[in-house]
Formats: C-alpha cells, sequence, structure tokens
C-alpha cells in the first residue's frame, strides 16, 4: 500500500513540474508539439530512475560511510552529467534507432533541475532502494504527463485567436498556472 501512495502522490499530488516547479526549462521549451513532449518524458523516465539509482548507491555506500554528505550537490550534478554523456555514447554505438529517438533530448535532460531534485529528494525523505525507484518512476511519469497535457493545450492555442501581447510564452504562463491550480484538486487524495 505504501508503494501505491508513493506513486499517487509523485504523479498527482506533488507533481514535480505543477506543484514542486522543478524542470520548468523542458516544461516551457518542449511542449509545443506532443511528440516531443512524449518523447522528452520518455527520456526523462529513463534517465531520471537510472541517475537515481546511481545517486542513491553513492550517497549510501561513498559519500555517507565517508562523512561526505556536503559534497552531495556537486557530486550528483558530476553523476548525472557524466551519466547522460555515458548514455549517449553507449546509444550511439549500441542502438542508432534509440539514440535518434533519444539524441535530441539527452542534452537537455543534463541541464533538468527535475533530476538533481528527484536524487536529493530520495534521499532527504530517507526512502530504501525500492521506494527510491518507485517514487523516481512515478515523478517521471508525473512530469510526462504534465508534459503532455501541456503540449496539447499549447498545440490548441497555436490555433486560437489569442490577443498579440498574449501571444507565446505569456498565455503558455498562464496556461501553466491554470494547469497547476487543476493539479491542486488532487491535495487531499493522498
Amino acid at each position: 500500500m505504501e508503494y501505491v501512495i508513493i506513486l499517487i502522490s509523485a504523479i498527482l499530488v506533488n507533481n514535480i513540474v505543477l506543484a514542486q516547479f522543478l524542470g520548468i526549462c523542458p516544461f516551457l521549451g518542449v511542449s509545443t508539439k506532443t511528440e516531443t513532449a512524449v518523447g522528452m518524458g520518455a527520456s526523462v523516465l529513463f534517465v531520471m530512475t537510472l541517475a537515481t539509482i546511481v545517486t542513491f548507491l553513492v550517497q549510501q555506500y561513498v559519500l555517507t560511510p565517508l562523512n561526505l554528505e556536503f559534497l552531495q550537490t556537486i557530486s550528483f550534478i558530476l553523476i548525472i552529467a557524466a551519466l547522460v554523456q555515458m548514455l549517449e555514447i553507449i546509444l550511439k554505438k549500441v542502438s542508432p534507432a534509440l539514440y535518434q529517438a533519444l539524441g535530441i533530448y539527452l542534452p537537455l535532460i543534463t541541464t533538468n533541475c527535475a533530476v538533481l531534485g528527484v536524487a536529493i529528494l530520495v534521499i532527504k525523505k530517507n526512502f530504501n532502494l525500492a521506494e527510491s525507484v518507485v517514487f523516481t518512476a512515478a515523478t517521471a511519469l508525473g512530469f510526462a504527463m504534465a508534459l503532455i497535457i501541456f503540449s496539447g493545450i499549447r498545440e490548441q492555442l497555436a490555433l486560437a485567436n489569442i490577443p498579440k501581447g498574449m501571444q507565446g510564452i505569456p498565455i503558455a504562463l498562464v496556461t501553466a498556472g491554470i494547469l497547476a491550480l487543476a493539479f491542486m484538486g488532487f491535495a487531499g487524495l493522498v
């Protein structure tokens, strides 16, 4: 039951983008088309889960035993950047098709603060490895869901007659705010 609560909470109640405001840059930048939003969501799911597993293990078996917790943020940033670079190299050699599908999104994920935020949240919440993986996957699914919903709305807004001063980013920010308010309706769920 605890895993179900973690799942629902991470996807709907504490959505990483709409409630915690992490990952706003790709949320606004990659949400103009639904197909790019789906690709970014899948990439974030894969990289975020992998990065959280690695950073969790580094925290548990290197930083904490050596009393180096103060290096957590910088080491997590380096781990995420190195992981994305290694993943890019491996995908290019092993699976060119998957590299083509994820290729443009991988560099964006390196600078996505949601990946680092989730890695730090897992440590702060004192999750074990299984709970960390469930939380991370659910958080990435929540990110993808918000991104896909937002991209669908933005595609419809591109067809609408919007006043000149509100076109582009202004209407996107207003829409994101309304979407965040809609997700606040899930607040009492868990």
